[in-house]
This record gives structure tokens, C-alpha cells and sequence, in this order.
């Protein structure tokens, strides 16, 4: 029987990745990325196990640096739509891997082989977008609904969260009219860390 790919996990690493990601993409300080991940690939070819508590530093770290051949596309699409996992002979064929991530690629397999397929099922969605997430989202629903292992509710999207039936909490009104609104902090945003 196939292995499961774990599209709720996915999605999840594919969003704290992006964050991590984004945080460091800084028109003043273009290399600050590059650098990031040079340093996280050093550290996890050194301890792989920090990958436990942080997933999301290996897409991180091999993000832009894995390219899927057009071939493989439809079979990255299948996998995501259908939450197949690949087996590793049809998965080493459809992911390209740079000569210097070689060895970072080979350490991370020897520690969990289905953390690599996930982080690049995570890289694939963020280089193909919206197009295979769709697809992918609802077909997860109808295999949880199969499987009766979760609660309905723990299958919400992140979206359905900003419905006012959950609770929001007031957090997406305009408090602009307010008296004594300060407009100067609209525009705040934290990164996580700066490069050294």
C-alpha cells in the first residue's frame, strides 16, 4: 500500500517557510537569504535531529535550490492532489538536486527519508502555487472524511477562521475612527531574526 503525504503537515511547513523565507527577502540586504541558508545547511548536515523540532528549516534551507523537470510536474500533482507520497525510485527522479546539497541531501534522507519528500512537496508548491493547493486541500477533506480519525472541526483552513462564527475577536476591523487612533504603527512588521 502507498505511503500517505500528509497535506494538512505540508501546508503547515509550507507557511512557516514561507515566513522564515520572506523575513530575510530585503531589497537593502539582497545576499541576507543566501547567507541564511548557507548557515542552516551547515548546521543541519552537522544535526540533522534539530529537524525534530524544526521542520521548516529544510525547505528553508534547500528553498530555491531544487528544481522539478517538467516531467515530473504532473506526477508532483498527482501526489499532492491524491496525498500519495511518492516511493523514493519514482521521487529521486523528480526532484533535481544541486552537487553542493548532495550530501546535505543524503544526511537528511538517512535521518527521515519522508521529511525530504514532504519538504520538497513544499518547495513544488511554493515554485507552482495555487493551482495544485486547491486541488490538493480538497481532496484532503474527503480522505479525512473517509478516515473518521479527526474532528471535522480540525479540518478548517486558516481562511474559514476569519469567519465571525469562530470567534475573530475584532481583529480585522478598522479602527481608524477611533479616538486617539495612531496610524503610525500600520505598517510594523517583525522578521523572526537578522543575519549576523
Amino acid at each position: 500500500m502507498a505511503a500517505k503525504l500528509n497535506l494538512k503537515r505540508i501546508r503547515a511547513l509550507q507557511t512557516d517557510a514561507r515566513e522564515n523565507i520572506e523575513s530575510y527577502l530585503d531589497p537593502e540586504t539582497p545576499k541576507a537569504l543566501e547567507q541564511y541558508t548557507a548557515k542552516m545547511k551547515a548546521v543541519l548536515l552537522r544535526d540533522p535531529q534539530l529537524l525534530e523540532s524544526l521542520p521548516e528549516y529544510l525547505p528553508v534551507a534547500l528553498y530555491g535550490r531544487v528544481k522539478f523537470v517538467p516531467a515530473a510536474k504532473a506526477k508532483w500533482q498527482q501526489w499532492l492532489s491524491t496525498g500519495t507520497a511518492p516511493d523514493w525510485d519514482e521521487f529521486k527522479t523528480s526532484a533535481a538536486f544541486n552537487n553542493a546539497d548532495i550530501e546535505l541531501v543524503k544526511a537528511i534522507r538517512a535521518f527521515s527519508e519522508p521529511l525530504l519528500i514532504e519538504s520538497c512537496a513544499v518547495l513544488f508548491l511554493m515554485e507552482h502555487g495555487d493551482a495544485v493547493a486547491g486541488s490538493a486541500g480538497g481532496n484532503q477533506a474527503a480522505e479525512t472524511g473517509a478516515n473518521d480519525t479527526y474532528d471535522n472541526d480540525s479540518e478548517q483552513s486558516d481562511d474559514d477562521f476569519a469567519d465571525d462564527s469562530y470567534g475573530n475577536d475584532d481583529y480585522d476591523e478598522d479602527d481608524s475612527d477611533e479616538p486617539g487612533y495612531d496610524n503610525q504603527y500600520d505598517d510594523i512588521r517583525f522578521n523572526r531574526e537578522k543575519p549576523e
